[in-house]
């Protein structure tokens, strides 16, 4: 590969890299809001298909992104962008802290009671959130690598499900069960928080599978790269 093209690859990296810890920080901010889409007429355990939070909406995109990152990059360099992850996070959960702690102004168009209301955060629910997430990425990466390294880089239909649908539901347990245990949510409610949040995640990994496809067989033509090569950064 010639200087110009690996350049491209260290920007489409960053640029990926990017994307995924935009959509990681911006799922902790906003988890606070709940929305409904009742798209069947089912029940599970009290509770209907879907009711979430609206911080699994872009949560399905990091798992997506480090699927890419490993197909074109490699493992090593799937794990570092969940390892940058995790500190984008906590640095953005302590920058909160620090603007929830400082008085605000009496004329500030956003008052101390609004912005904690909107933005003050359950320690448990960060905690539990960074575990879940910490655990699915790299549940993730070593699952798909698995099947990478089986089929000798092909059917990539069958990586990217299997490793997804694991580390979703081993994300949402996580998450779901780790609330219910300090108390923030009853027990009566976690298989139903459980079987609908994996469902949904199921849903959406299922709609990104051909978006995966279109972006390695895109990348792989413009690098001009074999079935299971990688580009070394």
């Amino acid at each position: 590969m010639d200087s110009s093209k690996h350049l491209a690859a260290q920007k489409l990296y960053l640029y990926l890299a990017a994307l995924f810890i935009t959509s990681l920080v911006v799922s902790n901010l906003i988890f606070q809001k709940f929305f409904y889409w009742y798209p069947f007429d089912w029940v599970i355990m009290g509770n209907k298909l879907f009711e979430l939070s609206v911080g699994i909406l872009p949560y399905p995109i990091t798992f997506l992104v480090t699927d890419l990152i490993s197909e074109i990059f490699g493992r090593k360099a799937a794990n570092r962008v969940v390892v940058a992850g995790i500190f984008a996070s906590f640095f953005s959960m302590g920058i909160l802290l620090l603007a929830g702690i400082v008085p605000a102004l009496p004329n500030s168009p956003i008052g101390d009671a609004t912005f904690n209301k909107v933005f003050a955060l359950s320690p448990i629910a960060v905690l539990a959130s960074m575990m879940a997430y910490l655990f699915a990425q790299f549940i993730d990466i070593r699952i798909y690598h698995f099947w990478k390294n089986l089929t000798e880089g092909k059917h990539l239909w069958l990586r990217n499900n299997f490793s997804t649908f694991a580390s979703q539901f081993i994300d949402t347990f996580t998450v779901v069960g780790l609330l219910c245990v300090f108390g923030v949510l009853p027990w009566d409610t976690f298989l139903g928080l459980l079987i609908s949040g994996v469902v949904f995640k199921i849903l959406v990994a299922l709609i990104d599978t051909p978006l995966l496809y279109l972006s390695v067989n895109w990348i792989r033509s413009y690098y001009k790269l074999e079935i299971n090569e990688e580009i070394k950064l």
